[in-house]
Formats: C-alpha cells, structure tokens, sequence
C-alpha cells in the first residue's frame, strides 16, 4: 500500500495549491504565493503530511521544464527586437548589479566564491508577470516604461540561463580555470548547434502539417503539442547530456518553436496540462523543501539583508541602465522596481543549484522568503511609484 501513497500526496497537493491560490487571489496575490504557502503547510514546517518522495519530486522536475518551455513559447522576439540597444543596456546593468551585490553578501558570511557567486545569479532572475498584471491595470503597460520592463526582462531570462547554464557545468568545481571555461564553451556550442539543427527540422515538419491540405492530415495537427512537448523534453534531456541545466535546453525549446503559427495552439494545450497538474506539484515541492526550524539568528539576519538586497540591486542595476539610456529618474527608478520581482524563475534556479552541490540546503528557505517578500512588494513599490 506504501508504494501507492504518492497518489495520495498528489490528491492533497493539488487541492492544496489550488485553494491556497484562490485565497491569495483574494488578496489581490499572485496564485504562485498561494501555492508556495500551501507546500510549506504540507511540509515539515507546520503540518508534515506531505513528503517530497522520488515519484514527486520526478513530476516537480517535469514541472520545471515545462514552465521554462512555456517561458520560451512567451518569447515575444518582435518585442525584443523594437526595443533594442536600452533593452539590453537595462537588462545587463539589472543582472551585474544583483550578482555582485548578492556574491558579495555571500563572501561576508564565510561562503566559497562558487556559492556566493551562485547566490549573486539566483539574484539576477527576474519574474515579470506579476509587473505585467500591476503596470496593465494602472494602464501602463504599453507605454514607455512597461515596454522598457518587457523587453529587459526578456534578455534578462537569457542572460540569467546562459549564467546558469556555466554555473551548473562547473557542478562541484573548485573554482574557475581555463581548461574547465573552454570545455563549458565548447559544450555550449555544440549544444545549441545541435539544438537549432533539431529545431529547423522540427520547424519545418510544423510547416509541412500545417499547410498540407489533405483532411487525414489536417485533422492530425492536434497532435501538435504532443510533439512540441516531446522536443522540448528531448532537449532538456539532451542538455544534460552535454552537462547543461535541463532548463535551459526546454527554454531554448520553446524560443525555437516561438514564431511558429501554432504558437498559441501549442502554449494553450501545454498550459492546461500544467496548470492542472504539473506546476502545483513543482511549487508544492518547493514548499515542501523549506525548512525554518534550524534557522540560527545568523541566518534570519542574512535572510533580511538577502531581501534588501534584492530589491535595491534590481532598482540600482536597472534603475541606472534606464540613465544611461536616457529615460528619466522618475522613469529608471520605475522601470527598476518592475524588475524587482523574482518569483518562479530565482525558485527553480535555486532548486537547480542544490541539484548539482552549488548551494547549500541551509540557504533554500532564505531564497523563498526573499521570493515570496519581492513578489508581495513588487506590484505595491510600483502603484506608490506611479501614484505620484
């Protein structure tokens, strides 16, 4: 009967989450903070209902990969493309900033430069969805400012993956060499060699299917999604193959596939598998894993100082890359605090890192509260921003 209990986790995981969600909807919260509040009550931390077992922890790791995907399938490149030079000037000096202000925090408390240093990248994700939701109803999201979020936060998430995807191919290293940089290199480029030849061919299949004109084929474009979802675990897989977070093989899965016509079709089909199963069970078990008992004092006042600087670097970084570019004070401390916002993208970094020994379980619970404290402040720093 033991073997079977994970079906029972699953039960009281989803309606968990989903509750929870509801609530925090309630309280003009994202549902992302519902869900982490329901793992932890599941967890060893109030409850201890719910234990992380393989079977759950496995769909959690499917959960990841198909939020990445989704993430690449959002990839608007249109976007990216009108905004240009500030777009990148805004996202590079918003990830600078944070990597160093958090590798430096790290350093101050006793850490080995590949933690701090892998401390300062959890620190440079940024989660714009919730921005996106404050800036649309202040009406402000296709103006100058909400533009200038979107597309830095765009070549945010690739500048944060191609980060990871380095931090996560030293794994256990001591530190930077050469030899180990150069190999990482060249396993990158072979990576995406073979990723974008598999994407042409997949791109081109799409095509095929979608202007046969033949009915018997026609009626066979639903399996669409069943095969842009196989591509994406395949290249997940291939990913780690070359030693390579998985995450970002199912996010350059879904930036291969993002111009197709299908886009949409494919985005909405996944959508409804991963919201009703797979993403509960990936924050659920985020939750599941925080464990605030064996916080020291030291470790509360690194968690506060660890908030501090997330929200300060963001504004700092972004802040003065928006100068730079010629927006405004008013405008840069604006589109600073849209970027504040690190939510599912600094959780599944996190969990990434204690996956291959770059972090320590310690700093786990840390990590979710600075989540947690960015995303309930990101959309109130911007309505007292824009209310003036």
């Amino acid at each position: 009967m033991e073997e079977y209990k994970f079906l029972l986790d699953i039960a009281i995981i989803l309606a968990m989450t989903k509750s929870f969600s509801l609530v925090s909807k309630k309280f003009n919260m994202p549902p992302v903070v519902g869900a982490l509040i329901a793992g932890i009550i599941l967890g060893p931390v109030v409850l201890n209902v719910v234990s992380p077992s393989d079977s759950v922890l496995n769909l959690a790791e499917v959960g990841v990969v198909v939020l990445m995907f989704q993430a690449g399938l959002e990839t608007d490149i249109d976007e990216l493309k009108k905004s240009g030079i500030p777009a990148f000037v805004i996202a590079l000096c918003g990830v600078l900033i944070p990597l160093i202000m958090g590798a430096v925090l790290s350093v101050i408390y006793g850490n080995n430069i590949m933690e701090s240093i892998f401390i300062g990248v959890i620190l440079t994700a940024t989660s714009v969805s919730i921005t996106v939701e404050a800036l649309q109803d202040m009406g402000h999201l296709k103006g100058r400012v909400g533009t200038a979020i979107l597309g830095a936060a765009i070549i945010d998430d690739i500048l944060g993956i191609v980060l990871l995807s380095i931090m996560t191919s030293l794994g256990g290293a001591s530190g930077f060499h050469i030899q180990a940089i150069l190999k990482i290199l060249i396993q990158m480029a072979a990576f995406f060699a073979i990723s974008i030849i598999g994407g042409v061919g997949i791109k081109k299949f799409f095509e095929w299917l979608s202007t046969y004109k033949n009915p018997e084929i026609e009626r066979h474009r639903r399996r669409v999604p069943v095969f842009a979802l196989a591509f994406c675990l395949a290249l997940a897989f291939l990913a780690e193959v070359f030693g390579i977070a998985d995450i970002t093989g199912a996010y350059l899965a879904g930036i291969i596939l993002c111009r197709l016509p299908e886009r949409f079709y494919i985005y909405n089909k996944i959508e409804v598998l991963s919201y009703m199963l797979i993403t509960p069970v990936f924050f659920a078990s985020i939750g599941l894993n925080v464990n605030i008992h064996g916080m020291t004092q030291t470790l509360i006042i690194f968690t506060i100082i660890l908030c501090v600087i997330a929200v300060i670097s963001k504004i700092a970084g972004c802040g003065f890359g928006a100068l730079l570019c010629k927006y405004t004070k008013r405008e840069s401390v604006q589109i600073g605090a849209g970027m504040v916002c690190r939510g599912e993208v600094a959780l599944i970094v996190a969990q990434k890192g204690i996956s291959v020994g770059l972090l320590s379980e310690v700093f786990f619970a840390p990590v979710v509260i600075m989540v947690l404290v960015t995303t309930l402040l990101s959309p109130i720093i911007l309505k007292m921003l824009f209310a003036k």
